[in-house]
């Protein structure tokens, strides 16, 4: 099973705590190669000659896709360093925070990825036919076109290392802590959700955005522990950030790009914020566990794992 094969069969807590601690270490390695990863974006603001004080001044300093560039760049440097935390440090295959299965399921990933991505142009365009008041169009090829090169080479680098790092990395570390399911789910869905508090659109749309951010976090891990693997949320993700770069942007979110169409509107929270999360991510559990013929779903969620039976 997925959480199981990072686990240390160590029945005495001071031992679960030192495999605990090699995960933070692990994490904080991996935290450093993100900060490696930046400097490329670092020394570029140094060419400049200006020091931005905000995340609005550091935005203006370049084009949107230049930044995006060096923005999605860090993340190569997170895969390869989770690469080498998880093969060095715990002598465990990368596989094994993947997927538990013999290989990855590339079916699955593309499966999800249609699926979400099939979903939100939908969403976008009823929503935009109904209304587009505040939507306009701001399609001009040649950038497009660089940034639709930029978004298929990098941006599912970027998901799949949050994945990677989330739904398997940190939940296997916080199994062999706590030996259940729910914590290291619950915990990772807190930990993914207030990661994004310094998104700038948090402050325009304040901190009750964060249930969709965690709401988020919570369904993927849900997928992820009911699948024993990490390829629906890999391909929901990938889905799910490429079409918010390419069809849409604002002006108020993290990732402001050459997108074919701009949102204007004044940045307020409505149910359109929510549905995704108490409506659309329940339906496509459902939907999931009927196509993959999930079951035993106390066991995978919340169930305690009996230590002797390991």
């Amino acid at each position: 099973m997925f959480l199981e094969q990072s686990f240390k069969k160590e029945t005495n807590l001071n031992l679960r705590l030192f495999t605990f601690i090699k995960y933070l270490g692990g994490s904080l390695l991996v935290f450093l190669a993100a900060m490696v990863g930046q400097l490329p974006l670092s020394i570029a603001v140094l060419l400049t000659g200006k020091m931005p004080r905000n995340n609005a001044d550091l935005y203006s300093l370049f084009d949107s896709n230049v930044f995006l560039f060096f923005a999605l760049l860090s993340f190569v440097f997170v895969i390869i360093g989770l690469y080498l935390v998880v093969e060095k440090l715990h002598k465990q295959k990368y596989l094994t925070i993947i997927t538990s299965r013999e290989k990855i399921d590339w079916a699955r990933i593309f499966f999800s990825f249609g699926v979400w991505l099939i979903i939100s142009v939908i969403l976008f365009f009823s929503s935009y036919f109904y209304d587009s008041t505040n939507v306009v169009l701001q399609f001009n090829l040649i950038p497009f076109l660089i940034l639709f090169a930029i978004t298929l080479l990098l941006m599912p680098i970027q998901t799949t290392a949050e994945e990677l790092i989330f739904r398997g990395y940190l939940m296997q570390g916080f199994y062999n802590l706590s030996l259940n399911k729910w914590f290291p789910l619950l915990m990772t869905s807190l930990i993914f959700g207030t990661m994004h508090i310094m998104n700038p659109e948090v402050e325009k749309l304040g901190y009750l955005i964060l249930v969709y951010y965690i709401g988020s976090g919570l369904f993927l891990g849900i997928i992820t522990l009911m699948d024993e693997g990490t390829e629906l949320a890999l391909g929901f993700h990938a889905a799910n950030n490429i079409v918010a770069s390419l069809l849409i942007t604002t002006d108020f979110t993290v990732f402001q790009t050459h997108s074919i169409f701009k949102d204007i509107s004044e940045p307020s929270i409505n149910f359109e914020v929510f549905f995704p999360v108490f409506i659309l991510f329940p339906l496509l559990i459902y939907f999931f566990s009927k196509k993959y013929k999930w079951n035993n779903w106390n066991e995978k969620l919340i169930g305690n794992k009996n230590v002797s039976s390991l």
